[in-house]
């Protein structure tokens, strides 16, 4: 590793008034929720933030295995585990509207071919 690629490596710093603990929960058949409890420094449970909730899957495409992930708007578990198929639907809605921009993107690229390489083309 050159020293120009760990220049700035000194300006990291772990934001420790933003902490999360992270935790797993799952039914071992259908995906995952991420649970991330806000904590301080001490390890203790920070009032002052809510839990945030977040839906996994995988679902199948020509491709092979996709990650879905998604944001639950909830405030405990229960109420997460209720709203885990309308968020998996809003993540596989995201990737599809993801692919087709980038689709749009690529189709709307002009390639205009290199001059010198036409006339390569051209000549007999």
């Amino acid at each position: 590793m050159e020293h120009s690629e760990v220049r700035g490596l000194d300006q990291i710093r772990f934001d420790d008034a933003n902490l999360y603990l992270e935790e797993t929960i799952t039914d071992l058949r259908v995906g995952a929720i991420r649970r991330l409890t806000p904590i301080d420094r001490d390890g203790k449970r920070d009032l002052s933030r809510p839990v945030l909730f977040f839906a996994q899957a995988q679902v199948m495409s020509q491709m092979g295995a996709l990650p879905v992930s998604a944001a639950i708007d909830a405030k405990n578990l229960v109420e997460a585990i209720e709203k885990y198929p309308q968020a998996v639907q809003a993540g596989i809605e995201a990737l599809m509207a993801e692919a087709r921009e980038m689709q749009r993107q690529e189709m709307s690229r002009i390639v205009v071919p290199d001059a010198s390489s036409t006339s390569k083309i051209l000549k007999p």
